[in-house]
């Protein structure tokens, strides 16, 4: 390849050669890290991947929790998510699995939150809907909705002990050794493909704009990405020159974000955009929530019991619980589609059990600190690695602290609502489509030639379509008598990365099938062959600060299954030495 601005370059995880082969490799892995300066725009792309994510949360929030006419506390809310993003997102990174994966608020939770106060005996009074009789600074309107918010809060922590118990104690990652590509395959395809109605509703708001924004990142990420653009550099051996920067294959998303958002601002104030809200195109318009940056302060703080003391409330308890095992399995699809897009190993267990631990400590945080909501692995963020090609953690890490300092300075994380909703959905309409196939992609090590796998890769996908869909068109047909039940059951099968990966697991692990077949060899032994990796890369996932290498020399600590130790890691290299030709066959597949 050309010179690049990342002459910098020092991760083992990932190397760069000058060969076709090496074209679809990350420009940054996950140990490198790129320069400074690039590092804080990498960063700020990431939290704009996830800003329309995020955001949308506490808003969809609000109806339920009475505050629809209370932008204010709307914009605090918004606040306290962005600051939790943050702070899980830097201990995902450092202490948790230790991929770049970003941490925000999940849609697994939206659901169960809101049918709990539905509820009759939460269902928001009369007068909260009517703008006119809205006094935001009453006692009785702010305890109306924060005895809401409290009751929601206690539910989440309760909810989240048990993704903490099954991290940490190992359970995930015992469940891993039955989980492999026909597995994965749907359920993280499904994260992709379930969110077509979301993207659709937002590009629907303006075709235009949303399909200049998808050209735009289709044309910076696929067609330019090999162009250059010299900048100058300077650094001790080669002073001041001339280096080639491939700004458009590192930044498409931000660049064709603000491309298009400059466009709706220069129709904004030309008034070419109509200024009725009932009329197509208005969400367009960039001073749509123009209201929102004059009402938020410049900085909100947050701190754990905020709104008062939490409280629990059983049904609550029951439906969360539904939403973080969705929440759960979507992660661990997640792990993998990031090891992949990022140049590294596929996690090993003790990093799948400390990244669900640490993002059920996340869950309980965010339950504490009042977003009304948990946290997750952001599979847009996922995504982005896929198309910008840059799977540096230390981007990630960053990010953690842009959504920190976001959530802390309200005026300049307001600023951001302006984005019009048409451009959120061309971006969309990129993210969801390579999540899906990032999921697919786990295919490539199975045999596909079977009719075991074509079989359980299509009943599992097509069933997770069909059965959602007719649930949610008849919600009446699950009645057991026992409303808890009737909760969890609906979020389940209305869930279509739930239903499309329990299919998947069973099959997979109940018809008959060959490693080689199931791709489970491959799966194991392609990164020990693949000649830009090496024994190495399995310090990717040891813990930070030479905890790992203390640990190595306790006896227990490979009993502690969220704990690396020395036989993971000879383990791997036996296997890697003591290959059969079969297993060899296996990894050529």
């Amino acid at each position: 390849m050309d010179e690049r601005v990342n002459d910098h370059l020092k991760g083992k995880a990932c190397k760069t050669s000058e060969t076709d082969g090496d074209r679809n490799k990350p420009t940054y892995c996950v140990t490198d890290v790129p320069p400074w300066y690039l590092c804080i725009f990498l960063a700020i792309q990431h939290y704009l991947t996830a800003f329309g994510g995020i955001i949308s949360i506490p808003l969809i929030l609000s109806e339920g929790l009475c505050l629809q006419h209370d932008s204010l506390t709307q914009s605090q809310l918004i606040n306290n998510i962005f600051f939790v993003s943050g702070l899980c997102t830097i201990l995902q990174v450092i202490f948790g699995v230790r991929l770049p994966i970003l941490q925000g608020g999940t849609f697994a939770l939206v659901t169960p939150a809101m049918a709990l106060l539905s509820m009759p005996d939460w269902e928001c009074p009369a007068w909260t809907k009517n703008a006119s009789l809205v006094n935001t600074s009453s006692p009785v309107f702010i305890e109306v909705w924060q005895t809401r918010m409290r009751t929601l809060q206690g539910s989440i922590m309760v909810a989240s002990l048990l993704q903490v118990l099954v991290g940490f104690s190992g359970l995930i990652g015992f469940l891993m050794r039955f989980i492999g590509p026909l597995t994965i395959a749907p359920t993280v395809s499904l994260i992709g493909l379930s969110l077509y109605d979301s993207a659709g509703v937002k590009a629907g708001s303006h075709w235009g704009i949303s399909a200049m924004t998808t050209v735009l990142i289709i044309l910076f990420s696929q067609y330019l990405r090999r162009i250059p653009i010299p900048v100058p550099a300077y650094n001790k051996i080669k002073k001041l020159h001339v280096s080639k920067f491939f700004l458009f294959q590192i930044m498409p998303i931000l660049l064709g974000i603000a491309v298009s958002w400059l466009v709706c601002y220069l129709l904004t104030i030309h008034d070419v955009l109509p200024s009725d809200p009932d009329e197509y195109g208005y969400l367009a318009r960039t001073d749509v929530k123009g209201n929102v940056v004059s009402e938020a302060s410049w900085f909100t703080f947050t701190y754990p019991g905020k709104w008062g003391l939490p409280t629990v409330s059983l049904a609550g308890v029951v439906g969360i619980i539904a939403g973080i095992i969705c929440s759960m399995a979507e992660s661990v699809g997640d792990y993998h589609a990031c090891a992949r897009l990022s140049g590294a190993p596929p996690p090993p267990k003790h990093a799948i059990n400390r990244g669900i631990g640490v993002e059920g400590v996340g869950s309980l945080l965010a339950g504490a600190f009042g977003t009304g909501n948990g946290t997750t692995s952001f599979s847009e963020n996922v995504a982005a690695l896929g198309i910008t090609r840059v799977g540096s953690r230390t981007v990630i890490l960053l990010s953690g602290f842009v959504m920190i300092l976001m959530g802390i300075l309200g005026k300049i994380g307001a600023i951001f609502t302006t984005i019009p909703t048409p451009v959120i959905g061309g971006m969309f309409m990129i993210m969801f489509g390579v999540i899906g196939a990032a999921g697919i992609s786990n295919l490539q090590s199975t045999d596909m030639n079977s009719s075991r796998n074509i079989f359980i890769f299509g009943f599992s996908m097509f069933s997770a379509l069909v059965i959602p869909n007719w649930i949610m068109k008849n919600p009446t047909f699950l009645d057991t008598g026992v409303k808890e039940v009737d909760q969890v059951l609906q979020i389940l099968l209305t869930t279509h990365m739930f239903v499309g990966g329990f299919l998947g697991f069973f099959l997979d692990n109940t018809i008959p099938g060959t490693k080689r077949e199931r791709g489970l060899l491959a799966w194991e032994n392609v990164y020990l062959q693949d000649s830009s990796s090496s024994l190495e890369t399995d310090e990717v996932y040891d813990l930070p600060f030479g905890i790992t290498s203390h640990l190595q020399s306790q006896s227990w600590a490979r009993y502690i299954p969220f704990c690396p130790h020395k036989g993971h890691r000879s383990q791997s290299e036996d296997n890697h030495v003591s290959q059969s030709p079969e297993s060899e066959y296996s990894t050529r597949i």
